[in-house]
């Protein structure tokens, strides 16, 4: 009898506990994988999404997803948002084959799931540069790489919800 193992089903990458998370993440470096870090808030995802996404996973072995919470949605992006609830974008990113974990964060910056989380790289889109990223002081002090990835930003959640209120609208 052959014993072919299972692949990894989605509820099995959502992680919300970060002490967990950070123990796993250990031993796979540990063992040499390259651990890559991104974050944002990934409501109704979009192209521009995938491409980053898909960059990201494509500089190391393991690819680590940490979206906003509501909470921290609606500071960031302003009442009404997200669109779409945390649980549903966690389930909806744990799907996509490339994406190994998620995760959530209520704070304003990554700086903290930096700290815990101790990727080798952290990936952020290419909208921003190593000047204008606000973890950058962390990725120093925790040597970690930054690395830009996905197109140049020509789609957006932002643009989305507009066309949809215009449309509404006649």
């Amino acid at each position: 009898m052959v014993v072919v193992p299972r692949k990894q089903r989605s509820k099995d990458k959502v992680i919300t506990d970060r002490k967990s998370l950070a123990l796993i993440l250990s031993g796979l470096r540990v063992s040499g994988k390259c651990v890559v870090l991104t974050n944002g808030v990934f409501d109704l995802l979009h192209v521009g999404h995938t491409r980053y996404l898909e960059d990201a996973r494509s500089r190391g072995d393991i690819l680590v997803v940490a979206i906003n919470s509501d909470k921290s949605t609606e500071a960031l992006k302003g009442k009404g948002q997200p669109i779409v609830p945390e649980e549903e974008r966690l389930e909806v990113l744990s799907g996509l084959s490339f994406v190994d974990y998620v995760t959530t964060f209520e704070e304003a910056t990554a700086d903290g799931l930096l700290e815990q989380l101790q990727p080798s790289l952290y990936a952020k889109g290419r909208d921003y540069s190593l000047k204008t990223l606000p973890e950058k002081d962390t990725l120093k002090k925790l040597d970690i790489k930054a690395v830009f990835v996905g197109d140049k930003k020509s789609h957006s959640t932002t643009k989305l919800i507009q066309k949809i209120q215009k449309l509404k609208k006649k």
